[in-house]
């Protein structure tokens, strides 16, 4: 009987010991994410997103575990840099939504701008600031050429509604417009103030914005849903306790955008967004996501 229960303890005390180095080896376990960082055309921007995915992974370590974030330096446009997520060379994408994009990749449904990418403002010519003053119509805007990026969704959405279009590459569009390729070059909100900060040809525009809904989501391969879940659950715990909010309205790249962009003094031009997925369209639904 007394050899019988010593072995009965031996073999609870393996079984523990076994389950917990289990445990500690899903412990140890570090979620790698693969982002791609622009070095030559800097974009000052990507610094709130970097920052925004960094939250997310801390307000979800208890619940996934250790993690660590890898920029891969590599200039690319967007459209390579979402065909190299898809291909799961990289991990992790932020840019505004599509149903085709959604289509390729796995959307993480939580705009990371309130939707304020589709609150647009305009970079025009200073010598130009007194012709968009008398801009009364959609129409009248609609026909004047819009400069937008080749790959943006921006660009279909004008170019559905009418407008007079010419896209290019993105760090070529503030020289594109200097040279007269085209006459204004729609910005969000948070964007055009020191894009023109060294071009005193350029300025931003005070009299209008344009709207539309233009949700920016984080997108990862279709074949990691785990890493889906993992942000989406950071990015939401964020929101609850306040610490989105903080970073939204307090980021170097964010803080003062509403003051300089004086919404309520602008002529408001709202458009429709064609290309919203239903899951899209649900979310707008969802108050607490959005700038009111």
């Amino acid at each position: 009987m007394r050899q019988f229960s010593l072995m009965r303890w031996m073999t609870l005390l393996i079984s523990l010991c076994i389950t917990l180095f289990i445990s500690m080896a899903a412990r140890a376990e570090v979620t790698e994410i693969r982002y791609n960082l622009s070095t030559h055309f800097v974009d000052p921007k990507q610094s709130y997103y970097i920052d925004l995915l960094r939250l997310a992974m801390e307000k979800s370590q208890d619940q996934y575990g250790d993690y660590r974030l890898l920029p891969v330096e590599m200039e690319m446009p967007q459209g390579r840099t979402i065909k190299l997520v898809e291909q799961a060379k990289l991990d992790v994408v932020w840019t505004m939504t599509s149903m085709e994009r959604e289509r390729q990749l796995r959307a993480v449904y939580f705009p990371l701008l309130k939707g304020l990418m589709g609150h647009r403002i305009a970079i025009i010519r200073t010598e130009d600031a007194a012709r968009f003053a008398n801009i009364t119509t959609i129409e009248q805007l609609g026909a004047i050429p819009v400069g937008q990026g080749s790959d943006w969704p921006d660009s279909d959405i004008l170019q559905r509604q009418g407008f007079t279009l010419v896209r290019g590459a993105a760090h070529n569009l503030l020289t594109m417009l200097e040279k007269r390729r085209f006459d204004y070059f729609l910005r969000a909100l948070h964007e055009p103030w020191d894009e023109v900060s060294d071009r005193p040809a350029l300025m931003v525009d005070t009299h209008f914005v344009v709207i539309y809904p233009a949700p920016l989501y984080f997108f990862v391969s279709p074949d990691n849903p785990a890493l889906a879940e993992r942000i989406e659950y950071g990015l939401r715990a964020a929101l609850l306790d306040g610490s989105f909010d903080e970073l939204f309205y307090h980021h170097a790249i964010t803080e003062g955008m509403l003051g300089r962009a004086k919404l309520a003094e602008r002529r408001v031009f709202r458009l429709d967004n064609p290309f919203l997925s239903q899951t899209s369209k649900n979310l707008l639904s969802e108050s607490a996501l959005w700038f009111d």
